[in-house]
């Protein structure tokens, strides 16, 4: 007797929506999305909508729901990430390295603007490490670079420096005894090397960054190579 004319009327409404699909002349009835949508709703503004839900149950509303919400923001990713870079500028700003050790990041900005390339994106996406000082804001600024901070404790945020990092962690520095900075910069060099020039990696279709040549079986017998002191190896074909 307590019960709303407000409640009456979603139950009605829930108990015909459940009727007109098991009058559907199918074998065993189907649920359409415009089906799931409407229980998804329903779910938002009825208390008591578990009470009358029969034909499933009230957990896989409770799915339909989150699925629904991970697909919604995976549509809207869509449009936002990291800009494509042409292979060609890459390869040009790495072969600038190599070449030009002495070089920084402005040196390497400005010979590429003399080439007509403006590769300089727009914002900058970093956490709240001190290591970003005053000498990184000047560079960031010169090449009018906006910074933009990550919320604190929020490694997910700047997942690619996350995940090169746990990379480092997991396969180089948890390995390893450090015995002061020098030989920390020796291992981290050794590594780096290793990342670029041998490791290969998913997202690179099983290839390094500066593309590992692939050899033949004719070439040679197999030669295992220490890398990082000799915590990895490369395997090549070299002749007898």
């Amino acid at each position: 007797m307590l019960r709303t004319q407000h409640d009456f009327a979603l139950e009605n409404l829930a108990l015909r929506q459940q009727l007109a699909v098991f009058k559907q002349s199918r074998p065993r009835p189907r649920l359409t999305d415009a089906d799931r949508t409407f229980w998804i709703l329903v779910s938002k503004i009825w208390h008591g909508w578990r009470s009358t839900l029969h034909i499933v149950q009230p957990e896989t509303v409770v799915r339909w729901h989150r699925q629904g919400f991970r697909y919604y923001w995976r549509r809207k990713s869509r449009r936002l990430g990291r800009p494509k870079i042409d292979p060609e500028i890459v390869c040009l700003i790495r072969r600038m390295c190599r070449a030009n050790p002495l070089w920084g990041a402005l040196r390497i900005h400005g010979e590429l603007l003399k080439l007509g390339i403006d590769e300089s994106p727009r914002f900058l996406i970093r956490d709240r490490d001190a290591i970003y000082g005053e000498a990184f804001h000047r560079q960031a600024r010169a090449l009018r670079i906006e910074q933009v901070p990550t919320a604190p404790r929020s490694p997910w945020q700047n997942p690619y420096a996350e995940r090169v990092i746990g990379s480092i962690r997991r396969e180089c520095l948890n390995h390893t005894i450090v015995l002061g900075e020098r030989r920390l910069m020796r291992i981290l060099s050794s590594y780096a090397a290793y990342y670029n020039d041998t490791r290969t990696h998913l997202s690179l279709s099983k290839d390094s960054p500066d593309h590992r040549a692939t050899h033949p079986p004719q070439r040679g017998e197999v030669v295992e190579l220490d890398r990082v002191g000799g915590l990895h190896h490369e395997y090549v074909r070299m002749a007898a």
